[in-house]
């Protein structure tokens, strides 16, 4: 077992592996990119999910994150979390919609997540259906309120920023964090084209500048987080907000740290490309050795380049 991560051609340490397990979901929100799309029954097996955790931990990967589609779709997401706990990684976080948080909340702990993300935009139930296109506010909310009463600490709601939407909103979603000692995060969207509409960032897009301004003025101090991009996180009246901007910008790339798994078993090097990808599930598939997954693993790093350089 190496004691430090591996670098990769441009001495960005590999510290964090994203595994999205599946891209289904039960919300159809308006700004998701719905990237790689792939059938259900080509998604991941609790036992392949270990084994590449196990490569990653011994090229000395830190961190797993586990994300969606909606992650808590996956009827064994409890024993995928108990597979990756058993290796001891530093830190396990889920991003989830929290719509199936308050079911699950206690025995993903017991199983040993650290922390969640939960994707809220609104408090607002017209809102929120507008957004998602379902009415599952109710189940959202008390998802969200369900990891904080079991420990999955901190407990963070990513609000995506759209203009004439919810920009209006912050204040009052601030509140609420607060309120239950959950972190804010205000994230700002980026363009996606994968969507329909051609004038998506257009209509949606909403500048932080002057929100960020505002928090600057108002914390009693204010936090940058190195391998984070840079990130900036405010401390208010006892509330943390933290501000996430788009992720094409040369400052992204030069301190991202994070390799992905696609659902369908696939590393992906870069988040904003996919013509780089490397191949992976089939290997393990074929029973392997772990010498020869490391040197796919290896591959996947290699073809690390950033995307703005």
């Amino acid at each position: 077992m190496i004691e430090t991560s591996v670098k990769d051609n441009y001495e960005r340490p590999i510290l964090s592996l994203r595994i999205t397990l599946t891209n289904r979901c039960n919300l159809n929100c308006l700004y998701c990119h719905h990237d790689g799309m792939v059938r259900s029954d080509d998604e991941m097996t609790p036992d392949e999910i270990y084994t590449i955790c196990k490569i990653a931990k011994k090229l000395g990967v830190k961190k797993i994150r586990i994300s969606g589609g909606e992650p808590l779709l996956k009827k064994d997401i409890v024993e995928i979390v108990r597979k990756i706990a058993s290796l001891n990684f530093k830190d396990i976080s889920m991003t989830t919609n929290g719509t199936l948080l308050e079911k699950y909340a206690k025995d993903l702990k017991d199983a040993g997540l650290d922390r969640v993300n939960v994707s809220l935009d609104t408090l607002d139930r017209k809102t929120y259906e507008h957004i998602t296109k379902k009415d599952y506010l109710t189940e959202a909310k008390n998802g969200i309120l369900k990891a904080v009463e079991v420990g999955l600490y901190p407990v963070k709601i990513n609000m995506v920023i759209m203009k004439d939407i919810n920009q209006n909103e912050i204040k009052k979603m601030f509140k609420f964090a607060k309120k239950h000692d959950i972190v804010l995060q205000l994230i700002e969207l980026i363009e996606s084209e994968n969507c329909d509409d051609d004038k998506f960032s257009e209509d949606y897009h909403y500048n932080l500048d002057s929100i960020e301004k505002e928090l600057s003025d108002i914390a009693s101090d204010v936090h940058e987080r190195k391998f984070m991009q840079g990130r900036k996180k405010y401390y208010i009246n006892d509330g943390e907000i933290e501000i996430v901007r788009p992720v094409d910008n040369s400052k992204f790339c030069a301190n991202c740290s994070r390799l992905r798994i696609t659902p369908d078993g696939k590393i992906k090097p870069c988040l904003l490309r996919n013509d780089n990808l490397v191949e992976l599930i089939s290997h393990i598939r074929n029973n392997e050795s772990e010498k020869d997954l490391e040197k796919i693993f290896l591959q996947g790093i290699n073809n690390r380049e950033p995307f703005n350089k």
